[in-house]
């Protein structure tokens, strides 16, 4: 039997109070994002019954593109401190599901995936959710949107192990990006910080938000030896 609505509603508290809340997630303008967005209607549906559990979960396009942990997300956009009046780009959305978080917060949210079927899919998505402030784009994730300087915050959902200079060009000049980094000298490749840039004129620096659950690394941002936090 299918799980009905008032199923997942049920499970989207739950999440929110026993896996977002005990991770140190105080923000309650996100916390109330986290209960009013379905996300089982963005996992796929072999994925549905999963959908709010405490994992990773894998929706497959063209290419497979993994959902950080609920928790982890929650936390990487509270660090971002979104505010009413940002345009925000979202790298590597899949199909859709940050980009709905952040939608209900900011202005303007342009959402960027690199695998077509996705962006389809994340396109239906939110459309079907009602957002009009969400426009999807296909592109190399590294690169971020042809001529999309201004952005005042930029979500990376996924593992980077490369400063993201791409991404970071197209931050206006007191903008922020918050990424998950694997660190180059962890020899079980677990490791990682949730890393805060922010862009002062034409200095960019960073800070560590939390330790954070190591994930897959997005394509267009695999390690260079010379890099390290």
């Amino acid at each position: 039997m299918s799980a009905s609505a008032s199923d997942f509603a049920r499970k989207r508290q739950t999440m929110v109070e026993c896996q977002i809340r005990t991770f140190d997630v105080t923000d309650q303008p996100l916390l109330q994002r986290f209960f009013d967005v379905p996300r089982e209607i963005f996992v796929g549906a072999a994925n549905q019954a999963a959908a709010y559990s405490d994992s990773l979960l894998t929706v497959r396009g063209e290419d497979a593109r993994v959902m950080l942990r609920p928790l982890v997300l929650a936390r990487l956009l509270q660090g971002a401190r979104i505010e009413r009046s940002d345009r925000v780009l979202v790298v590597g959305g899949g199909a859709g599901y940050s980009a709905a978080i952040v939608a209900g917060l900011a202005n303007e949210v342009v959402a960027l995936e690199s695998d077509a079927k996705l962006a389809e899919a994340a396109k239906a998505n939110l459309n079907s959710l009602g957002f009009a402030n969400v426009q999807v784009v296909v592109g190399p994730l590294e690169q971020g949107v042809k001529d999309g300087a201004g952005f005042s915050l930029i979500v990376v959902e996924g593992a980077i192990e490369v400063e993201p200079t791409g991404l970071l060009a197209q931050l206006r000049e007191d903008g922020r990006l918050v990424a998950i980094v694997h660190e180059a000298s962890d020899p079980t490749g677990q490791a990682a910080k949730a890393i805060l840039f922010e862009r002062s004129g034409a200095q960019i620096g960073h800070r560590q938000l939390f330790s954070a659950f190591a994930a897959p690394v997005l394509t267009g941002f695999a390690r260079a030896q010379e890099f390290a936090f």
